[in-house]
């Protein structure tokens, strides 16, 4: 079946780059785009016209929650009470246990996931929230997230996180990192088993990928096991370092090397590695506040980085200077990483923290924050059939609604959804030419009972913190509200 969709505005791409287009569409067959312009003249099945909307690529996100939102209570404590959402040196050595039943994870899943479809998500590739689990993800719980990610239609990248050590707050109040190893390894053989699960799928929309988990909670040895399995069975491995000073501590003390050092030395620095978050290199001023040569070797490596701008602010942390990764090289795709998974938010922060850090307006690199939401991520995962409008990629889309008084006034229709508006804003996303959003709804899923079901596993994940808490501290002790609660 030939698809047409048309809208007031549209983010084609021609010689090399993105280009807007006014009064355009895209036609489509099958999985794949056929037309994008303004003159299609040929015959359709079907035509859906957007009215004022711009209709783009899909976007990538490859660091997004499938979890419960959690930064709405962590991202607001100083340094004690913070430790209470850390695992305590008596709950890793005696109480360690599932805070959710398998089926309570798939619901986690699901309503993750469904969140992606709704902001405009076409492709991802997830992170979840260790702490609530006996140790990491199992196999069957990433069994169990592709067959509902296949269902609602989204372009997947999974694997179960493994992990060798826990973050922890030790009994004299310091944090630092308790291992077992062996869980290690049986995590990584999960990860194994779940790729070969998904080429047993051979489905286009499951690609199986190795996801450690942060780099201080993980051995050497299984550092250097998953660059080994990456090399040989040529898949992507996503590895959360860079991204804070204690970790940088944490792998000094231990190894003597910097986390951008250890990765080279596992053989993990190449062009099939995945950083999140990257922003402590010894460019940071939190480091050395000058570039001693971390970025050129991060850009010649061929690693990719995953900006997650939205979230790195709400934690107090920024990229230094978006536009210094990119001159030297280093390809950067974006993610979420927490609730809401909103690049639309996600871009805007990032193009204002930019301005800021440089001190000058026009560091607000937008058109390179787009291409790293589509472009960036396509290359990360070495897909140049995805992150664009153009004939022969995969008809991967999403359209966001400029059709409300509050949208304001037009200039340039990416201006106005950056600044004016959000991700919610989505009335279309087609993966693969699959429709799986139109208009705020998802075919064959009631929205208001996941609503409801999403708060019930909230309340449960919330409360369950006061188990790992060294000192026992209820769950209103541990997130204070804003202002003080009038009991009724």
């Amino acid at each position: 079946m030939r698809s047409k969709t048309t809208a007031r505005y549209v983010l084609g791409f021609n010689d090399g780059g993105h280009v807007l287009m006014e009064d355009a569409c895209v036609v489509y067959s099958g999985s794949t785009i056929e037309y994008v312009g303004c003159d299609y003249q040929g015959p359709v099945d079907e035509e859906r016209d957007l009215g004022d909307a711009l209709l783009m690529p899909g976007l990538i996100d490859l660091d997004a929650l499938t979890d419960i939102d959690h930064l709405i209570l962590d991202s607001w404590s100083g340094p004690e009470l913070s430790k209470g959402h850390q695992w305590s040196e008596d709950y890793f050595r005696n109480h360690r246990a599932d805070v959710f039943t398998a089926g309570e994870r798939r619901d986690i899943r699901e309503y993750a996931l469904l969140q992606l479809v709704l902001h405009g998500i076409t492709t991802y590739m997830p992170i979840a929230s260790e702490v609530h689990s006996e140790w990491a993800e199992s196999y069957g719980e990433l069994v169990d997230m592709a067959e509902t990610s296949r269902r609602l239609g989204l372009r997947g990248y999974l694997g179960p996180a493994y992990r060798s050590g826990v973050n922890v707050v030790l009994a004299g109040g310091e944090r630092s990192v308790m291992f077992d190893a062996e869980r290690g390894r049986q995590g990584f053989a999960d990860a194994l088993r779940f790729i070969d699960h998904a080429t047993e799928l051979d489905d286009p929309l499951v690609t199986g990928v190795l996801l450690p988990c942060r780099i201080e909670t993980l051995e050497v040895d299984l550092l250097k096991a998953t660059a080994a399995a990456s090399a040989e069975r040529d898949v992507l491995v996503r590895l959360h370092s860079l991204q804070g000073l204690l970790e940088r501590g944490i792998i000094l003390e231990r190894h003597g090397v910097t986390p951008l050092e250890l990765m080279d030395q596992a053989g993990l620095l190449n062009r099939r590695l995945l950083i999140p978050h990257a922003t402590y290199l010894d460019r940071n001023p939190a480091v050395y506040g000058e570039d001693r040569g971390d970025l050129g070797r991060l850009a010649q490596s061929g690693a990719s980085i995953v900006h997650c701008p939205l979230t790195s602010m709400r934690y107090g942390s920024a990229l230094d200077s978006f536009n210094a990764y990119r001159a030297a090289g280093v390809n950067i795709s974006l993610g979420t990483d927490s609730f809401p998974p909103d690049l639309i938010r996600g871009i805007d922060a990032g193009v204002q923290l930019a301005k800021i850090l440089a001190g000058s307006n026009d560091a607000g690199d937008l058109a390179g924050y787009f291409d790293a939401a589509t472009l960036g991520g396509a290359r990360a995962l070495g897909r140049p059939d995805l992150g664009r409008l153009e004939p022969g990629a995969q008809a991967d889309m999403v359209a966001f609604s400029l059709g409300d008084i509050r949208d304001g006034v037009h200039d340039d229709p990416l201006r106005t959804l950056i600044l004016n508006g959000t991700a919610r804003q989505a009335v279309l996303s087609v993966v693969a030419g699959r429709t799986i959003m139109a208009e705020g709804r998802i075919p064959g899923v009631d929205l208001e009972y996941w609503r409801a079901r999403a708060q019930e596993l909230f309340t449960k994940m919330r409360d369950a913190y006061t188990l790992r808490d060294a000192r026992n501290q209820s769950a209103n002790e541990l997130f204070p509200p804003v202002y003080a609660r009038v009991e009724r």
